[in-house]
């Protein structure tokens, strides 16, 4: 193992632009059937974790490289490898990483806006990626992660782990598809998931001595630290994060578009919501609904971050599912309540089928890179870009819109029954948590129209300008493969 102190995982690994674009094959090892996959994880402080027990549990995996910008939990890792006599070597910038011929495979759960540009850089150096989610931080990078996949002929796995409930899921969306409830008549999404304060700061905040903070914000705006973590509360600035429509919410809004069965983005989006109940550094909504028109049928999504009511514990829930689905149909509907099961109900609420069973994402991946077939995936890439995508747009639609009225908010979506019905709902739930949306007015974002095929808006400018973001340099997501 190399030798690994606190100064060499902070120090400064500028590398030129050349190392980071060689073609794909130049580094890419062939896998026989016996060889062992070496893997490397970035990112390990969150979701991170789950990725180093789910690899170090497969047959003919080894983990040989870890890395992280925050040196005191890279340097904790190291060192409980070590101690197991399984060596890894450490690093704090990716671009040295994929330099490594010892990588065969780069798993990432960095913060939202690392994530196209590190798969885009590891598919450049030959490696085959698992992506967590969202895939992107905006619409035309994860377009671009697709693209560069597909050209490389590099495995991209998406960290949306219900695609592989197939006995569960994936069953009951075949079912439903078949007819045996009628039509669908509107594919919802919930993420009823609590989400407190962030609390609020009088000025700018002292970066963390351990972190590497140019190599943090990789490409996003350097700005001074405004609130009170570093960590974890990314996901509620947009200059980082998504809100958590493009956080937990992604992982629905996926199962929502799989029952509908489209495989492109709808031709209208308009989002409603707010941040309400606390005044708080964050600035994504933690009270949102959004209409995606598809011509099969609506997805509406609906986010709360509130409790039930002020000062409770529990949750919302809708037809049994609190941070799942519910897929309403003529003849009935069926709520989806977690990764791995679905239970179908008719117009009465009896049950009439149940669906179960999952096996391993990480298997799932590690299979298809040993076949060198992206169609062995449960979660390929483009599957992973089309649901994040569908989070984008809501937030570009929420971006673009005006505080109003409860009224003036009833009046634009009366021809809706469905968002009306789901506002009507997300307006009970905010006064049983005192919140006054005559006071503290919601955002009623723009209705936008979107071309499917070209994945650009139609006749708004300011909302093309967000399907894709200002890059720094050295980190800077290519316009196109």
């Amino acid at each position: 193992m190399a030798n690994v102190n606190r100064r060499s995982f902070i120090r400064s690994t500028a590398l030129t632009a050349a190392a980071a674009s060689l073609p794909a094959r130049s580094w890419a090892r062939i896998l026989g059937a016996n060889d062992d996959i070496r893997a490397a994880v970035v990112g390990f402080n969150g979701r991170g974790r789950d990725h180093l027990r789910g690899l170090s549990g497969l047959p003919g995996v080894r983990i040989t490289a870890l890395c992280d910008v925050d040196s005191r939990i890279l340097e904790a890792e190291v060192k409980r490898f070590k101690d197991k006599n399984q060596p890894v070597e450490g690093f704090t910038d990716m671009r040295k990483l994929l330099e490594c011929k010892d990588v065969d495979v780069v798993t990432f759960a960095t913060p939202n806006h690392w994530h196209s540009l590190g798969a885009i850089w590891a598919i450049q150096a030959g490696k085959d990626v698992y992506l967590e989610k969202p895939v992107s931080h905006n619409v035309s990078e994860g377009r671009r992660v697709v693209e560069f996949a597909r050209k490389h002929n590099r495995i991209v796995q998406v960290g949306t782990q219900s695609r592989s409930s197939l006995t569960g899921i994936k069953e009951a969306v075949a079912w439903v598809r078949a007819g045996n409830l009628g039509k669908i008549l509107v594919s919802r999404g919930l993420c009823y998931k609590r989400r407190d304060s962030i609390d609020k700061v009088d000025g700018p905040q002292p970066i963390p001595s351990e972190i590497d903070y140019e190599l943090w914000c990789g490409p996003a705006l350097k700005l001074p630290l405004t609130r009170k973590r570093l960590h974890y509360d990314w996901h509620w600035v947009w200059n980082t994060g998504n809100g958590d429509l493009g956080n937990q919410g992604i992982h629905e809004m996926d199962v929502a578009r799989w029952f509908l069965g489209v495989n492109e983005l709808a031709p209208r989006v308009f989002s409603v919501g707010g941040r309400v109940g606390y005044i708080d550094d964050g600035e994504t909504p933690n009270t949102q609904v959004i209409f995606q028109d598809y011509p099969t049928a609506p997805l509406i999504f609906e986010v709360r971050g509130l409790p039930s009511k002020t000062g409770a514990r529990e949750m919302d829930s809708y037809k049994g599912a609190g941070v799942g689905n519910v897929v309403e149909c003529e003849g009935g509907y069926v709520t989806v309540p977690n990764y791995t099961s679905a239970v179908a109900f008719d117009n009465n609420g009896q049950q009439i089928k149940d669906f179960k069973g999952s096996e391993s994402h990480y298997a799932n991946f590690i299979k298809a890179v040993r076949s060198r077939k992206h169609t062995d995936l449960n979660a390929d890439i483009l599957e992973g870009h089309l649901s994040s995508a569908l989070c984008h747009t809501g937030n570009i639609s929420y971006l673009l819109g005006s505080q109003k009225s409860p009224d003036e908010i009833r009046e634009a979506i009366k021809g809706n029954k469905d968002t009306a019905e789901a506002f009507g709902r997300m307006g009970e739930h905010l006064a049983a948590n005192g919140v006054d949306v005559a006071k503290d007015k919601l955002t009623l974002g723009l209705m936008l129209k979107m071309g499917p095929k070209t994945e650009r808006f139609i006749g708004n400018a300011k909302a093309n300008e967000l399907l894709t973001r200002p890059y720094r340099p050295g980190f800077v997501v290519p316009d196109k493969a």
